[in-house]
């Protein structure tokens, strides 16, 4: 373990804080570096791996940050995240298709690129229907569509003006965190600015145009079960839904209880990392009207510490192990043997 050293890009608040304890208190070697930097490339001359925990949301790591761990990749180089974990991340259109290549039990889903294509599916289908852009987390960009009229003006303005890609939190959910304890007024009075001075992330994203993107809404979910998988051991958390509201992602209401786990979510869990190769995958599910367990969608990355109630995990043979673990730690030793 020592002959190998790992280069890790270091921001606060992220896996990077825990992955660096991890090293020290192993005695793995470990170089930081920074991968905004023009001569990344060179910096890791001397490592044999590239550990970096990009955001969604930032505006930099949106310009560059998977063509760079790719980029590594291809050298021969070890990357978290690689490409079989992270291409599709932040790309609910792009996981439609994965998903649906592999057979896995995804919540169904239609994307379409003409107005005239979509206006003839709405005078098909029934209602309602969830919208959602390509892009965000924490139920950003989600919209529920309760009728014909609200898809048609949606679909209008995806293939005209489009829609500002927003990777912030509205005022509506900023003032609900703080009713609940989780959220400020400095939160709350950044969200009232956004109103009227665009991000620098939207800046660079530009509008969401020229698609438009739906899911089957399924009734009578009072939660959604995340399931993440890294390697061959897997956790767990229920996530109520706002209320008044039908979602779950970032609500801040979380069960831990290893009985609020459905374990045909861990199959499915475990069988689709398999397919896909990936190092870790956090998935999102919710029940069907016959209770089956569907896939809303995928990501890679998750809360740091949001997690570190779980009582256990549990292992590829649905195994459970009682007591605290540090999912962090797991990246590392999966790249390390990966190596």
């Amino acid at each position: 373990m020592n002959s190998i050293k790992i280069a890790i890009h270091h921001s606060p608040n992220s896996f990077s804080d825990r992955w660096i304890k991890y090293c020290e208190r192993n005695g793995i070697a470990y170089k930081i570096v920074d991968c905004y930097k023009s001569d990344i490339i060179y910096q890791l001359d001397e490592c044999d791996a590239l550990m970096w925990h990009y955001h969604h949301s930032s505006p930099r790591d949106f310009l560059f940050a998977k063509q760079l761990l790719y980029s590594v990749q291809a050298s021969g180089k070890k990357v978290f995240p690689d490409y079989h974990t992270v291409w599709h991340f932040d790309d609910k259109v792009g996981q439609k298709y994965l998903l649906e290549a592999i057979n896995a039990p995804l919540v169904p889903s239609y994307i379409f690129y003409s107005r005239k294509s979509a206006i003839e599916w709405v005078n098909k289908t029934s209602f309602p229907k969830v919208f959602k852009l390509r892009g965000g987390a924490g139920s950003i960009n989600v919209k529920l569509v309760k009728n014909k009229r609200i898809a048609i003006r949606l679909i209008k303005k995806a293939f005209r003006r489009g829609y500002k890609h927003s990777s912030q939190l509205d005022i509506k959910e900023r003032y609900r965190l703080i009713t609940i304890g989780k959220g400020s007024m400095l939160s709350l009075f950044k969200g009232m600015a956004r109103l009227f001075i665009s991000s620098d992330f939207a800046k660079i994203h530009g509008r969401e145009k020229g698609y438009i993107y739906f899911q089957d809404y399924l009734p009578n979910n009072d939660s959604d079960t995340r399931i993440i998988v890294i390697g061959d051991k897997a956790f767990g958390i229920k996530r109520l839904v706002r209320k008044g509201d039908f979602r779950a992602s970032g609500s801040g209401s979380l069960l831990f209880e290893k009985y609020e786990i459905d374990e045909r979510c861990l199959k499915i869990a475990f069988d689709l990392i398999k397919k896909l190769n990936a190092q870790c995958i956090a998935y999102d599910f919710i029940f069907d009207e016959k209770n089956l367990p569907l896939i809303v969608e995928i990501s890679y990355g998750f809360s740091v510490e949001a997690y570190d109630s779980c009582p256990g995990y549990w292992d590829r043979d649905l195994n459970w192990h009682e007591g605290q673990f540090n999912p962090q730690e797991w990246m590392i030793e999966d790249l390390i043997r990966s190596i």
